[in-house]
């Protein structure tokens, strides 16, 4: 009774394994993949008053025009992308479904989208159902997982569509540069491809780093498709709000899938959004806890023999390498479970590129960190 294609396609790894955490008792979670500070309450009142007002209705299939309008001032103003919030701003479902309108819009059958690895557990299975095909791109830990512009050029064929980037990075938190965007952005012109950026992760970025959006790039603008949304930065997962940006060609192409599929992104959410980008001070404050996050769980992961950790860039996840175990990432993930009490994600999760370490995120509380650390400490010992 099932399609083919969805048959062939594996359960996400991260949600297969989680399944066995929900079954463990007192285990401390670092698998976690969303903020666990609140929504804010200018945001979360905004959405009270839009129920009470009964802004309860279906928008227009672009999203509510004046939550376009102040998209377009925040691209124009943190991103330097200019896009006319008529046509070529499109608010959807979370991020998620953004990227799935942006990769049925623009591949057909057969074609090939470049993915760096380890990369997100959705992109692939995205483009797969699509019918096309995902190409990886191993990016390493020597160069902070960023993407090399040489592996992106051997893996490109007449079936190349698309070159799909993610800065900053889930699961290894690195940041690309603006030299690593620069050189990305020249392949992509001197191969006529498209570069659809998810930047969902862009507040989240520590030491000084910058965030910079391929699209405001000379030559980019209208071979680009801008992915973002509300999740990360404003603890808005669970309202489901992203958006995307690009030509009006790519954005109506878009939009024609979702007014079929979802319709519009939800009402009150979008209500909720409107004065988003007024509350930053909430944002630097939550960047400024997951950076003291962030130290402590890399210090303390340093200091467990058989265990070496990169300082990450941006998002809330730190990818140590535990190849000195010789075991397999899922299994160490498992043992880690049972017998250490600590969940974290199994790096193959994430492509063959990311065997040999684990995801941990540090979107959790400072004593947790602390107790996890502690607890992995004592299992490494166990296994010496």
């Amino acid at each position: 009774m099932i399609s083919k294609r969805v048959q062939e396609i594996p359960f996400s790894g991260i949600r297969k394994f989680f399944e066995l955490v929900q079954k463990s008792k007192d285990v401390v979670s670092l698998g976690v993949g969303e903020p666990d500070f609140p929504t804010p309450e200018p945001l979360k009142d905004a959405g009270i008053r839009a129920i009470e007002s009964d802004h309860t209705s279906y928008t227009s299939n672009y999203g509510l025009l004046e939550l376009r309008q102040k998209i377009s001032g925040k691209l124009k103003k943190k991103n330097g992308i200019r896009r006319n919030p008529e046509n070529e701003i499109l608010i959807t479902v979370g991020v998620s479904e953004a990227l799935d309108l942006a990769i049925r819009a623009i591949l057909n059958p057969g074609e090939e989208i470049l993915v760096p690895e380890p990369s997100y557990v959705s992109y692939k299975p995205n483009i797969w159902f699509a019918y096309g095909n995902p190409v990886p791109v191993p990016t390493r830990e020597e160069n902070e997982f960023r993407l090399e512009p040489e592996e992106i050029e051997k893996r490109i064929t007449k079936k190349t569509k698309a070159i799909l980037i993610a800065s900053p990075n889930n699961p290894t938190g690195s940041v690309l540069r603006k030299k690593d965007l620069e050189e990305i952005a020249d392949i992509a012109m001197e191969h006529d491809l498209i570069v659809i950026s998810d930047e969902i992760y862009e507040e989240l970025i520590y030491d000084n780093e910058k965030h910079y959006s391929i699209g405001s790039f000379n030559g980019m603008e209208d071979r680009t498709i801008t992915l973002n949304g509300f999740s990360k930065a404003y603890a808005f997962t669970g309202w489901r709000l992203g958006y995307a940006t690009g030509n009006s060609e790519i954005i109506e192409a878009m939009m024609k899938i979702h007014q079929y599929t979802m319709l519009c992104a939800p009402t009150i959410a979008q209500y909720a959004a409107l004065n988003a980008f007024e509350h930053e001070s909430y944002v630097r404050d939550m960047v400024r806890e997951y950076d003291r996050r962030r130290k402590l769980l890399v210090k303390g992961l340093n200091e467990i023999p058989g265990i070496s950790c990169i300082m990450p860039k941006g998002a809330f996840y730190v990818f140590p390498n535990i190849k000195e175990t010789g075991m397999k990432s899922e299994k160490f993930a498992e043992k880690l479970l049972f017998e250490g009490r600590v969940a974290v994600v199994p790096g193959s999760t994430f492509g063959d590129s990311g065997e040999g370490y684990v995801r941990c995120s540090y979107s959790v509380s400072r004593e947790n960190i602390s107790e996890a650390l502690a607890r992995i400490g004592k299992f490494m010992e166990g296994l010496r």
